[in-house]
């Protein structure tokens, strides 16, 4: 049962009276709508309502929208809550997470490049600081997954890099960051996504550790970011086998849980095991990594019981309110089980103060603050350093840099980009900034159109290397849900933008969100890692390309991918 006296809630006796009072006077329908954290896409105001007044959700999560929206957003539903709600976001990189005038100060892997836990510091003030500011109260953030498997597709830049270590001081440095603003941190993905390659948006996948290797990796990241004081938790939809097998001896391979699911892993590991008091959420479960171990009548009341106390999303919201409701009914979610997530819910919402600032009248966002925050020249200097301290130069074999036009006037550029990225900030149109930072600085520029040509009728090489000084590729391919690989795909016809020319025309490839791209490109001699893709990145990149700054980034992860023609 939830000690809300103790760590991380640390409730006055007044606190408490108001979460038992509250309890104590909800009909079973609220009760219900308390374990719902929902999604706003934008703040119609006949939808809003309609939540607020009827559903009664515990919590609600924005994606990127205006600072305006959100503000709007989060107003009406907070006027039109009797019990004030949670509003989420996935503040990971900055308030950018959140408002699209917000600040991206830099992936946490860029973050991670610095070599400075100050700037994990910096990134949960910013975070929260701007959060705040239009209303939100909880961050679906640190990542502290840790990136072992270069092929996994939805970790990569979103996470601290490959090193436990770093992984660990980073996220209690965002925790502590985050939370001194007032916004809640949620510790995730647990168990730890980085060790499977594939992704739990598509899979139930898998973290492989022994529970000796658990432990002193993903383990020990909790255990910190927990003892620091994190309010929440996020559990994936996971499995981990060792720890399932350790704490249910005998239990069937067929029988084994995500965490999102998983008793074992909810209950026995991070409750009682690792000393978790908080809250704890679901990722989001329309996710097939939860939707493929059971019947989804049976998933959405045994999230409850094996632990966890909101339930993130819907598929279908009626279908999943009753299929809760149902679960209570039938004895599935106890009611031991559901009054304990109850008073993890209300818990929550008194240490972040939100009853007291409802009282006060001071819970709703002002427009004015809020675009006062997110134009904080303050968070701009830091996304600047971190850009500056973060980029990577991984091989210069060929003593290319610095780059000038009066050495490589004639530039070749080659753009690899995917349609699309995970969030929202992933759409700054990178190439077309890039393109005239160049030209800004004298060198002229042309993009590759590929011929058509196939075997005998393809243009001849001297068309490329009689033409041209330097070769330059930048790729975007950004991590996202719903792909199986982050890789190139190379263009039609016969792979016609693959560097064929490096032994005859100088070429350098820079990567902006993927830092495992010479696997595909492994004799490319000078290649550069930057972990993020924002405006204020590419500018910190064309100053140490052209011998303006020193490259002074430590690279996060084995960049490498364990060739070793990718070293060559």
């Amino acid at each position: 049962m939830v000690d809300l006296k103790a760590k991380p809630f640390y409730l006055s006796d007044e606190d408490i009276c108001w979460v038992e009072t509250t309890l104590a006077g909800m009909s079973a329908d609220e009760k219900i709508g308390q374990l719902f954290c929902l999604i706003a896409y934008s703040s119609d105001e006949a939808y809003l309502k309609h939540l607020a007044l009827d559903v009664k959700p515990g919590g609600l999560m924005c994606r990127v929208m205006p600072a305006q929206e959100v503000v709007k957003t989060v107003r009406l539903l907070q006027e039109n809550s009797t019990i004030p709600m949670l509003i989420a976001a996935n503040l990971e990189r900055g308030g950018a997470g959140m408002v699209l005038e917000g600040t991206s100060l830099g992936s946490p892997m860029q973050v991670a490049a610095t070599d400075n836990d100050e700037m994990a510091y910096r990134l949960g003030v910013v975070c929260g600081r701007e959060g705040a500011a239009v209303g939100g109260n909880w961050a679906f953030a640190p990542i502290i997954d840790i990136d072992y498997n270069f092929r996994n597709p939805i970790t990569n830049t979103r996470t601290f890099g490959s090193d436990p270590e770093r992984v660990r001081r980073m996220g209690v440095q965002y925790v502590r960051g985050v939370q001194e603003q007032g916004v809640a941190a949620s510790i995730k993905h647990f168990p730890g996504d980085g060790v499977d390659e594939r992704d739990q948006h598509l899979v139930t996948s898998i973290n492989s550790l022994s529970c000796e290797a658990w432990d002193a990796t993903f383990g020990a990241a909790y255990k910190a970011c927990i003892d620091a004081g994190a309010l929440t938790v996020m559990a994936g939809h996971i499995m981990q086998p060792a720890y399932s097998r350790k704490l249910n001896p005998g239990i069937q391979d067929r029988d084994i849980l995500p965490a999102s699911l998983s008793y074992e892993l909810i209950t026995t590991l991070l409750r009682e095991q690792l000393g978790f008091n908080g809250l704890v959420v679901t990722d989001a479960t329309s996710m097939a990594g939860m939707l493929i171990p059971m019947p989804r009548a049976q998933a959405v009341p045994q999230t409850i019981a094996a632990g966890c106390d909101m339930f993130l999303f819907t598929r279908n919201l009626e279908e999943d309110f009753r299929f809760m409701k149902q679960g209570v009914a039938d004895g599935v979610i106890t009611p031991e089980r559901l009054e304990d997530a109850l008073r993890r819910i209300l818990g929550l919402k008194a240490a972040l103060k939100l009853h007291q600032k409802q009282r006060e009248g001071s819970l709703l966002p002002s427009p004015a603050t809020a675009m006062e925050t997110l134009a904080n020249p303050e968070h701009k200097t830091w996304a600047a350093e971190c850009a500056d301290k973060g980029i990577t130069l991984v091989k210069d074999l060929q003593n290319l840099l610095p780059i000038s036009p009066d050495r490589f006037k004639r530039v070749l550029f080659y753009d690899i980009q995917s349609s699309e990225g995970y969030f929202d900030w992933d759409k700054t149109p990178v190439h077309e900034i890039f393109v005239r930072l160049l030209e800004e600085e004298g060198f002229a520029v042309e993009r590759f159109d590929p011929s058509r040509g196939m075997e005998g009728r393809m243009q001849p090489t001297t068309a490329i290397t009689e033409k041209y000084d330097l070769i330059i590729y930048l790729a975007k391919l950004a991590t996202k849900s719903n792909q199986t690989v982050v890789r190139i795909e190379w263009a039609q016809p016969m792979g016609a933008n693959v560097p064929v020319y490096i032994t005859s025309v100088p070429t350098l490839f820079i990567s902006v969100e993927n830092p495992y791209h010479l696997l595909d490109v492994p004799r490319v001699p000078t290649y550069i890692n930057t972990y993020s893709s924002s405006e204020t990145t590419l500018r910190a990149l064309v100053n140490k390309l052209v011998g303006r700054s020193p490259f002074k980034g430590v690279s996060p992860v084995e960049p490498f991918c364990g060739m070793w023609d990718t070293q060559l």
